[in-house]
């Protein structure tokens, strides 16, 4: 079964792009697809100008040198629905493991980033709370602090909101928003309409698997020209 087909799109530095869509529309298997998290059977995946390199073909390609593969996701840090976070750890701990153990950073250079990065989305007084201890806002932001613990070149949200009551999913609205001031370049998989209009730069439309409409967040959520986008905006308006 083909999840995505013929799909092309560009994330330049400094830009966010959104992708939206109804459940089923390949937007997660996209974003995973771009951190190697899935193997795409076909098509092409450049980081930097530099192409994935593959081997094999069809059901039997991946690819072909983990050191590039390291390489990228180490420089795309992914936030994810449902935080992930280790529950055994403090958040403080949380956030300073990947530098730790991936990049072998100086166990004081990283603690030192850590809180700052705690404190810039919100949540320093809680760097030594553990996740059960906290609420899912507070979570989903320990999460993004995680992510930028790394110092990546871009980020990955896959509906970071989405498991978040209307009030606590703010908190986090907020601290992408201020992300995406700082020029930060985002793919951000969302369903929060207005948060897609307000960050990007680029929304991509896609609907079973294939890119429906793409466009400048004026020109989708303003003068939207195709009938199935103006079916999902509406449903998204109504809801």
């Amino acid at each position: 079964m083909e999840v995505l087909k013929g799909v092309d799109i560009r994330a330049h530095k400094g830009h966010v792009v959104s992708l939206i869509g109804s459940s089923g529309s390949g937007k997660s298997t996209l974003l995973r697809c771009c951190n190697l998290l899935e193997d795409s059977q076909e098509g092409d995946i450049h980081f930097s100008g530099d192409p994935v390199l593959w081997r094999g073909h069809g059901l039997d390609r991946h690819p072909a040198d983990r050191h590039q593969v390291m390489r990228i996701r180490t420089n795309l840090a992914m936030v994810f629905q449902s935080f992930n976070l280790w529950s055994h750890l403090t958040i403080l701990e949380n956030v300073m493991k990947a530098p730790l153990v991936v990049l072998k950073q100086n166990a004081a250079e990283v603690e030192e980033r850590a809180r700052i990065l705690l404190d810039k989305v919100g949540i320093g007084e809680k760097c030594h709370a553990y996740p059960a201890q906290m609420s899912g806002g507070q979570q989903q932001r320990a999460a993004i602090a995680r992510a930028l613990c790394m110092e990546p070149r871009a980020l990955l949200f896959d509906e970071p909101t989405s498991a978040l009551d209307p009030e606590l999913e703010q908190e986090v609205v907020r601290v992408i928003k201020a992300l995406a001031e700082e020029g930060r370049t985002m793919i951000l998989v969302t369903h929060d309409m207005r948060l897609a209009a307000d960050v990007s730069d680029h929304v991509v439309f896609l609907h079973q698997g294939k890119v429906e409409e793409e466009g400048s967040p004026d020109a989708i959520f303003g003068q939207p020209q195709s009938e199935r986008l103006q079916q999902f905006l509406n449903a998204t308006t109504t809801a």
